[in-house]
């Protein structure tokens, strides 16, 4: 059957002749059979009976420098034969032809033989190789013989790439790469150590079979050595440079040895030496104290010319009742003073206004607002007439943005006023402007201590505009979060976990849980304070995630996908996979650009997908390299009504941009009453030590006011860099001149200094019923967290079984496991692929994760097809007929 013909039958699916499949357009895939693909026939028959069987066929072969090569056939039983080259009849001069007689059946067995010159295949320009092929005529009809290839062989002098020198630690692996000169044929590397071949047959610990790259999987000391990448094909040798090895041991501390006796001086000592084992080969000494030292009170300690034992306890005790006595002096001292304090204030019974006046709103950072009386006339009161019984002044210190005002000291009057039933503070500043606190908010002193409640509530804004009781009250009532959770039972048929809105998902593969056995998988998310704490310049990149249980044993390696918010570049990041052990320390597990055969990761620009074999919390880090480092900051705007009918809150927040932190704020904002006013959008923030200045500008000059001086607030590098504790945000208090103002439109300018800048445009309705609802999160697959089974995987189970076969077995045309993931974007770390018993499922898995959201198939195909169409030999066109009538064309010309 022709292609076309068996391409037909797909409709409007994608036909894959040469993998027998037909693929939908768009998503789902059905297995063809393979008696699909077509096949040229041996012979073409012209009349029943005997036909030419070639006894010897034409070879591929090589030309070497200028020395031409010979081509043979050899059928029987043969009238003539001829060789047709590149479609076109080879001169009969040029053949060489004998003849002679099987014995045994009597048939007429003909040999010819053609000579192919360098010059004939360099003139040769067309879309394939040079070829021949050899046509045999008997009084019954002619016989075709295969097409036998030639090329001109050579091997380049240089390595595409020569193995680079190493310093390793023990027990670490070494991958040393070499990518061959080019050549035809191409060429087998060997490798050297010290001159001497290294076979890997012989040595478990040693790979050479993963693109001619080298892999010691646990470095030794006996591994330190000169390495060299032999190529050589039928031309000739090339060696690469040598690349030096040296495998290192950092020293240990021994144990330390037991106390020394207690000397005169009250002291004794312990020691240890950096011996267990010593550093070797250049490795770092031992870090630490060699030596200690201790007081102690036995042995030979002398006190006072006495040893200590003697000393008698009474100046010891003399010493602690004076102290006792003392402390309950001062004690009956202070409770007499706030008696008295509290008493003079019971008399006064007044209500207190505060105001704040901030000279220095537009610096950030940690300013100095003074507390003082209200005057009046004085212009940024919204009350002027309210007149002070009592003069007050205070002085505070405090950030103007704050990442989580309930953890931070409410700036009213201390605890002293706690018993008084009848006060009120009256705040106006930006500093509690950045608390989320209306400037009118009223706070009754017997509600509340004076301070925000700890923990890990979120709460910060003034509570809804229903809800009249007072904003202290209610920050209780948050819920507190620690962490996001999803579960599924999974069993041999595999299948995806996902953590709805977060970015977060888990593939289990097919097979990876043995037969007839069922897991029950956890994921989880924490929200809570970070356990990974930043060393140095280094920032969290991504959520903290943990799968498990841990003890689970996987046969092949499951895929988890953690989001990040680099902007990633390998020249400007150095980023780390990072796994928590069981004492709760972090160590690395790699860097995403190294070589390891222990798991891989493939960085796309939102999502890093990991594949693993073992289960545990896992987080990426960055390092920044140059001051061009990127992190993607989400930054949007949420406003609700104030307690104050007239006020209006606008909260702005900046956010790492990964769906996980974002789906934290809708949270918090779901509690408080807060709308999205905008459509959230991405800020690229450098590294380069420049703080965020966030503004309120264009506010209808006539309908609304915002308080002088707090109209732009800046917030310091470090707060935003490294913002992995929680949302860090600025809120700002806008007031209606009348209560008919019922529209706000205004912009908020997010700009880094010497950076980039957005701009949100505020365009809502104060009232709920008049205002226009945007979607936090796109609707995804992920209304059922777990999915079992076919239903989960994008690839139909058929396919991927028909897929695996074709490319995980070598093939000289090159259509094999590297071909396949080169054709999916993955040309890093093909060791890792490698050393699984199917490279391509493990592939494929890859891809599964990379297309969870969108289930591209169609993606896929294509890759197929070009693979297909680069290495696929099937013809379409039956030449038999034509080669008869041109070689019936040629005899009767002489030819």
């Amino acid at each position: 059957m022709g292609t076309a013909a068996a391409g037909g039958g797909c409709g409007a699916r994608r036909w894959l002749p040469w993998l027998g499949l037909c693929f939908w357009a768009a998503g789902a895939a059905a297995a063809r059979g393979a008696d699909n693909s077509e096949v040229l026939p041996d012979s073409i028959p012209s009349a029943p009976g005997t036909l030419p069987h070639f006894i010897e066929e034409p070879e591929d072969a090589y030309i070497i420098k200028s020395y031409p090569i010979a081509l043979r056939c050899k059928a029987r039983p043969a009238m003539q034969i001829f060789f047709k080259c590149n479609g076109e009849w080879v001169h009969q001069n040029e053949h060489v032809s004998e003849e002679s007689l099987d014995e045994s059946s009597g048939l007429k067995v003909r040999e010819v033989f053609i000579n192919v010159t360098r010059q004939q295949v360099e003139d040769f320009h067309g879309p394939e190789d040079y070829w021949c092929q050899c046509v045999a005529w008997s009084h019954l009809g002619t016989s075709k013989s295969r097409k036998a290839s030639v090329r001109i062989a050579y091997l380049r002098k240089n390595f595409e790439q020569d193995p680079q020198g190493r310093e390793v630690p023990i027990e670490g692996m070494i991958v040393l790469h070499c990518r061959p000169p080019e050549g035809v044929p191409a060429a087998e590397v060997e490798w050297l150590k010290n001159e001497e071949p290294i076979d890997s047959e012989q040595d478990e610990n040693i790979d050479t079979r993963a693109d001619h790259n080298l892999i010691i999987r646990q470095a030794r000391l006996s591994d330190s050595g000169n390495y060299t990448c032999m190529a050589a094909n039928i031309v000739a040798k090339r060696r690469s440079l040598s690349a030096t090895v040296v495998v290192y041991v950092d020293g240990s501390w021994e144990v330390w040895s037991e106390w020394s006796v207690c000397s005169p001086e009250c002291e004794h000592l312990r020691i240890r030496e950096c011996t267990a084992p010593p550093p070797r080969n250049g490795g770092k000494f031992c870090e630490g104290l060699s030596q200690e030292s201790e007081n102690c009170t036995d042995g030979l300690c002398i006190l006072d010319k006495k040893p200590l034992h003697e000393i008698k306890p009474q100046s010891i005790e003399n010493a602690s009742d004076i102290a006792l006595y003392s402390g309950l002096g001062a004690a009956v001292v202070a409770v007499a003073v706030l008696v008295i304090g509290v008493t003079l204030y019971r008399r006064s019974h007044s209500d207190y206004g505060v105001d704040v006046i901030d000279s220095s709103a537009l610096t950030g950072g940690f300013q100095t607002f003074n507390f003082k009386t209200v005057r009046q006339g004085n212009s940024l009161l919204l009350n002027p007439a309210m007149q002070p019984d009592l003069t007050v002044s205070r002085t505070y210190s405090g950030p103007i943005c704050l990442q989580d005002p309930l953890d931070k000291e409410l700036m009213t009057e201390s605890s002293l006023f706690n018993p008084l039933s009848d006060i009120k503070v009256k705040v106006q500043s930006s500093f509690m402007v950045s608390l989320g606190v209306s400037e009118r908010a009223e706070y009754h002193g017997k509600n509340h201590s004076g301070t925000f409640p700890h923990g890990n509530n979120r709460g910060f804004s003034t509570i809804h505009p229903r809800n009249k009781t007072p904003y202290i009250q209610n920050l209780s009532s948050l819920p507190t979060r620690t962490e996001l959770r999803t579960t599924g039972v999974f069993g041999h048929l595999g299948g995806r976990l996902v953590m709805p809105n977060t970015g977060v998902s888990l593939l289990i593969p097919h097979g990876a849980i043995p037969e007839e056995n069922s897991w029950e998988i956890y994921m989880s998310i924490n929200q809570g304070e970070p356990s990974l704490q930043s060393d140095g310049s280094e920032v969290l990149l991504s959520p903290e995630v943990t799968c498990g249980p841990p003890d689970m044993l996987v046969t092949t390696p499951f895929a988890l996908t953690i989001p990040h918010c680099a902007d990633v570049s390998s020249e400007h990041w150095n980023i780390h996979l990072k796994k928590r052990t069981q004492q709760g320390k972090w160590e690395e597990v790699m860097s995403v650009e190294d070589e390891s055969t222990s798991c891989y990761c493939l960085l796309d620009p939102f999502a890093c997908h990991v594949l693993l074999d073992s289960f545990g919390t896992y987080a990426l880090t960055g390092e920044p390299i140059t001051d061009c480092a990127v992190k993607q900051l989400k930054v949007a705007v949420f406003g609700c009504m104030s307690c104050n009918s007239l006020d209006y809150n606008l909260r702005v927040y900046c956010v790492d941009n990964t769906p996980c932190a974002f789906q934290e704020v809708v949270s918090d904002e779901r509690h408080q009453g807060g709308q999205l006013l905008e459509e959230p959008k991405l800020l690229h923030f450098k590294g380069n030590t420049f703080s965020l200045q966030i503004s309120v500008l264009d506010i209808p000059p006539f309908l609304w006011r915002i308080k002088p001086f707090t109209a732009c607030q800046e917030v310091p590098f470090s707060r935003v860099w490294s913002s992995n504790r929680q949302p860090l945000h600025c809120a700002f208090s806008l007031e209606r001149y009348t209560p008919t103002t019922t529209q706000l439109s205004c912009k908020i300018c997010i700009r880094q200094l010497k950076g980039h800048e957005q701009i949100l445009q505020v365009q809502t309705s104060i009232l709920e019923s008049e205002r226009e609802t945007i979607t936090f999160f796109t609707q995804e697959d992920s209304t059922f967290p777990a999915q079992t089974g076919p239903k989960a995987f994008k690839i139909p189970y058929s396919i991927r079984q028909r897929i695996c076969a074709t490319f995980d077995t070598p093939n000289a045309k090159g259509k094999d496991w590297q071909m396949l993931a080169q054709k999916n974007s993955i040309n890093r770390n093909l060791s890792y692929f490698a050393t699984q018993s199917s490279p391509s499922a493990v592939i494929l898995n890859l891809w599964e994760a990379r297309h969870q959201q969108d289930g591209d198939l169609d993606s896929l195909a294509c890759a197929l097809e070009e693979i297909g169409r680069t290495h696929s030999k099937l013809s379409n066109i039956t030449e038999s007929q034509l080669e008869e009538a041109d070689f019936n064309y040629s005899r009767q010309n002489g030819l």
